[in-house]
């Protein structure tokens, strides 16, 4: 079992940044996939980023790119979405998750064995 739990969300205007954190327990944190997700309203959950077990590898989804950047600190066993340039369609409830399969690291919400229960971030134009 891994329990998850976010931070950071918050209210900002266009251009700013946040860097949101998700804190987790229970197995080897190290030995498992991170990602975040995001859920606005109406629309389904949106895949953000990912990050390997160890930190070495990691993806995005385009419309982040050059933008959010995710690390990990497994000492802490934390792992970290540095949000900047947001714009209003970032606005979602952000959600991380945990993979138990090494390997390929997955988009799809259905892939991921834990959740947390998410942090609001809104962006206002």
């Amino acid at each position: 079992q891994v329990q998850l739990v976010e931070s950071g969300g918050g209210l900002v205007q266009a251009g700013d940044s946040l860097r949101l954190s998700c804190v987790a327990s229970g197995r080897t944190f190290s030995s498992v996939t991170m990602a975040w997700f995001r859920q606005a309203p109406g629309k389904e959950r949106e895949f953000v980023a990912a990050i390997s077990s160890g930190g070495g590898r990691s993806r995005y989804v385009d419309s982040v790119k050059g933008r959010f950047t995710i690390s990990r600190d497994n000492v802490k066993n934390t792992i970290y979405l540095q949000m900047n340039l947001l714009k209003p369609e970032d606005t979602a409830v952000y959600y991380c998750a945990a993979d138990n399969e090494y390997g390929v690291l997955k988009t799809t919400a259905n892939a991921y064995d834990y959740w947390g229960q998410g942090t609001q971030v809104t962006v206002s134009s």
